[in-house]
């Protein structure tokens, strides 16, 4: 089996968690201790938020000696226009698969997500970076609407595309189905894994088993509502259950998130502790 490439997304998805807000000098300290760790790929932030945001994501990128940056991006050829001013190695491209994100919160039509899609990625390509694509809502998406969105993607150059369980509420069993689906249509897979029911690491896994390559991560686990599939939990949990190799070593990863938390106030530490049940520090599958 193939090595698992981490994609970790801390200092954008992770920063959603209640009680963190990283600011500019720490995310860019974060990004070289994960860049040490052997993370392969770090998701920076979101450049249409301003210019303070784009400053930190060039930084972060100066940064970093091994690791990518990428930035997240909506479906709007202003998003990549901003991302462009960054320089990213990766821009990221957010697209929106089912019926309740296209049709009741974005209050348009699958053939139009799929258009605005098209167009985003030849203008993001334009500038010489690797292009991905994440399928938001994909645990609400059908198999076919999936293919479909594979198929477009695909029919733009892309080669890799994100599973997103926006809201947390895929199955383990699910997820395998899906990754293989999507795996046929000739893309890589990665899976973005949210927390709500206790499955994050257990379907990312998965995903693994089925077929994906990329997995993504945040530090401790943190992230919105219950928070997002940990780095030092999943690589401990690769190396023991999965049978697979992972990028960046479980010790490692572990050792990064006990000496990242000493940068953050206790009370973040100790809030996120509190939220899942546990207090920080805890060993990772008795590591």
């Amino acid at each position: 089996m193939p090595e698992i490439i981490i994609v970790d997304t801390t200092l954008r998805d992770g920063e959603q968690a209640p009680g963190f807000a990283f600011a500019p000098a720490l995310k860019i300290r974060l990004a070289s201790m994960m860049d040490e760790a052997g993370v392969d790929q770090i998701e920076a932030g979101v450049p249409a938020m301003g210019e303070n945001e784009k400053a930190t994501i060039r930084s972060i990128r100066e940064a970093c000696a091994n690791a990518r940056v990428s930035t997240w991006n909506r479906l709007r050829e202003s998003d990549v226009r901003h991302s462009f001013d960054c320089s990213p190695h990766i821009i990221h491209l957010c697209c929106p698969v089912s019926d309740r994100q296209i049709k009741d919160k974005l209050k348009t039509t699958r053939a139009e997500v799929l258009a605005s899609l098209a167009k985003c990625a030849v203008l993001a390509a334009s500038r010489g970076a690797e292009v991905t694509v994440g399928f938001e809502d994909a645990s609400h998406a059908s198999p076919d609407q999936l293919r479909e969105a594979a198929k477009a993607a695909r029919q733009c150059g892309v080669v890799r595309v994100r599973l997103s369980d926006t809201v947390g509420c895929y199955t383990p069993d699910k997820v395998w189905r899906a990754v293989r689906m999507l795996r046929e249509t000739g893309v890589d897979v990665e899976i973005h894994a949210h927390n709500d029911f206790g499955m994050a690491v257990a379907n990312s896994l998965m995903a693994v088993n089925a077929g994906a390559r990329y997995v993504n991560t945040t530090l401790w686990g943190i992230g919105e509502r219950a928070g997002n599939c940990g780095l030092a939990t999943f690589t401990a949990a690769a190396a023991r259950l999965g049978n697979t190799s992972c990028a960046v070593d479980s010790r490692k990863a572990l050792e990064l998130e006990r000496l990242a938390a000493t940068l953050l106030p206790q009370k973040s530490m100790n809030g996120w502790g509190k939220h899942l049940g546990y207090g920080y520090g805890t060993r990772p599958f008795g590591l």
